[in-house]
């Protein structure tokens, strides 16, 4: 080894040792008749101390170095005089005997502190140099972390980690895949899979029991922060279960990565109906660290003239407490928020409830000071509180409600990324409709079980029919979703049909899973946790790209490597392709 002990491991108990270190230098300071240097590998950072009166030559060397060069640094472990407690090696320097320059670094493009002043782009030019920060470095040893973690809970539980392929079949449900031509065989293709679904259910039938696998997956998606091209999942499969054994094991793997990474006690988890969810919240992934509940006032409101809350399907508000004090402009700001495009609302009303307890709206003209108090009492409304309420069609005002609620909880400070508030939402559609296609699509994937009660309304009634489908969700994030799965051939060629497929369809498509099915598969099901975005949530982000040691940026492109590029001439016509551009 070129060293004997790394950079942030010595302290006053190796005072009088001989020690060689090596690493970057962090900074120098050169006070004249001594330099000082700091230098960092990624377990800290120590200082080195050279005395012009001791060994010129070796001071003079000393006073060259530049931030990043790579060094070796042989010396005696002394105490230091002016001690640095913010440093864990702050009570000792190295007196430096020899100095050898390993490496010699250009100035890098921005600075690798805690603190950089490199912007996005850059940094992600920069990759390699962005990874030396202790912020990015600590993200990436708290994903070590947590994998660790998921590998030794899942393991004493006798589940078995197998890998599934990467070039696999192209499907036509879900997101776009990404596909790649195969030179053996002309004109076909593999696609890189967006999960391992149909092969984890393969290890069912092939009687494994217990499957998991933390794996790459790739979607052909527009990205945004909580998505990524290529992702990791914690994807898990059991055998002879139900939804409540599904439930209680992957809560338990969850509760003991917060116990075990973040010495945090995760409160029991707890249930509500996807539909629960849509009415209280207007998300299937709302995010309980804050109550701010809707509150539906059809019933008070309609029939008093006012044509917006007469017109409209649904009239709905929240309660911002402690907000009545907001002014015409922060109220303003509000309105503008909703009416942007992405949210798409035509307007807001509002009502305080005032400190001498009179409640004043918006819409005064309309409703008296009796209409006014049945408001409050809906909302149970105390001195200071303001009301936000919206009205439109059930569906979109409910998503614009939401989107209004989350940014009050910004606003009023509701989110601390030091809280953690999980919660399951449980039972979801089986299907959704698609407008633009005219027909169904499955709402989680084609292989998730219906409700058994609710398998008789997939003719008469498919849109509601109830999915056996449960989702983890952390703070707002869904950070884990899953399904018992169907493991009989009639009933999952019943699920294409209804998906649009024709038989033959079916079978091209998914014949060799129904195929399986034939051959004595037990009842399974499983989950699948987004690694990325539940490491952003641990770590406190809001994207979870600083996660990722190699990333993409918004437009999938890596900036490092400069991929995706164009390739050569001669391997596209081993490929038999052309590109028409």
């Amino acid at each position: 080894m070129l060293r004997t002990v790394t950079c942030g491991a010595l302290n006053l108990n190796n005072l009088g040792e001989s020690v060689t270190l090596c690493g970057w230098v962090q900074k120098s300071r050169d006070l004249g008749g001594m330099t000082f240097i700091d230098i960092r590998d990624r377990y800290g950072i120590t200082q080195l101390v050279f005395n012009m009166d001791d060994n010129r030559e070796l001071c003079e060397t000393a006073r060259t170095l530049g931030r990043e060069f790579v060094i070796k640094a042989i010396g005696t472990v002394v105490e230091r005089s002016n001690k640095n407690p913010k440093m864990a090696t702050g009570d000792v320097e190295i007196k430096v005997s020899a100095l050898e320059i390993l490496n010699a670094a250009k100035l890098p493009p921005f600075m690798i502190d805690d603190e950089t002043d490199g912007g996005d782009e850059l940094r992600m030019k920069y990759r390699y140099l962005d990874l030396r920060r202790n912020p990015v470095r600590n993200n990436l040893v708290l994903r070590h972390k947590m994998a660790q973690s998921v590998r030794r809970y899942l393991d004493a539980l006798d589940f078995i980690e197998v890998e599934t392929p990467v070039l696999i079949k192209s499907t036509p449900e879900g997101a776009r895949d990404f596909v790649v031509p195969s030179r053996m065989n002309e004109g076909e293709f593999y696609a890189l899979p967006q999960s391992p679904q149909t092969f984890k259910q393969l290890l069912m039938v092939s009687g494994f029991d217990r499957y998991f696998q933390i794996v790459k997956c790739f979607r052909d998606e527009d990205l945004r922060a909580d998505r990524q091209p290529e992702f990791t999942q914690i994807d898990c499969e059991m055998s002879f279960i139900e939804q409540e054994d599904i439930l209680n094991t992957f809560e338990g793997l969850i509760r003991t990565l917060f116990k075990e990474v973040r010495n945090y006690d995760l409160p029991e988890v707890p249930r509500m109906q996807y539909a629960d969810a849509m009415r209280l919240y207007g998300s299937d992934k709302p995010d309980t660290r804050f109550a701010m509940q809707f509150v539906e006032l059809n019933n008070l409101v309609k029939g008093k003239g006012f044509p917006v809350f007469d017109n409209a399907e649904l009239v709905v508000g929240i309660n911002a407490k402690g907000a009545a004090s907001y002014t015409r402009k922060q109220l303003d700001e509000l309105t503008d928020f909703i009416k942007r495009p992405q949210i798409g609302a035509t307007g807001l009303i509002y009502a305080r409830h005032n400190d001498d307890g009179t409640i004043k709206s918006s819409v005064d003209k309309f409703f008296n000071e009796e209409d006014l108090k049945q408001w409050s009492e809906a909302f149970a409304t105390e001195k200071g509180d303001l009301l936000l309420i919206l009205a439109g069609t059930t569906d979109k005002v409910r998503k614009q409600l939401n989107e209004l609620r989350l940014e009050m909880g910004n606003r009023l400070g509701l989110r601390d990324k030091n809280t953690f508030s999980a919660l399951w939402v449980l039972d979801f559609p089986l299907l959704e409709w698609d407008e633009e296609t005219g027909r169904y699509h499955a709402m989680h994937h084609p292989f998730t079980s219906p409700k058994p009660e609710d398998i008789a309304l997939l003719d008469s009634k498919p849109g509601e029919v109830r999915a056996n489908a449960y989702d983890l969700v952390i703070n707002g994030t869904e950070v884990g979703g899953g399904s018992i799965r169907i493991h009989d051939r009639e009933l999952q060629a019943l699920m294409f049909k209804h998906l649009g497929f024709s038989a033959e369809e079916a079978q091209k498509q998914f014949g060799f899973l129904m195929d399986a099915f034939e051959f004595g598969a037990p009842p399974h099901g499983g989950i699948a946790f987004g690694f990325d975005r539940l490491t952003s949530i641990f770590a406190g982000l809001d994207t979870i790209r600083d996660v990722i040691a190699f990333p993409k940026n918004n437009s999938g492109r890596d900036v490092m490597i400069d991929s995706p590029s164009t390739i050569d001439e001669k391997q596209l016509k081993e490929l038999k392709i052309k590109t028409d551009l």
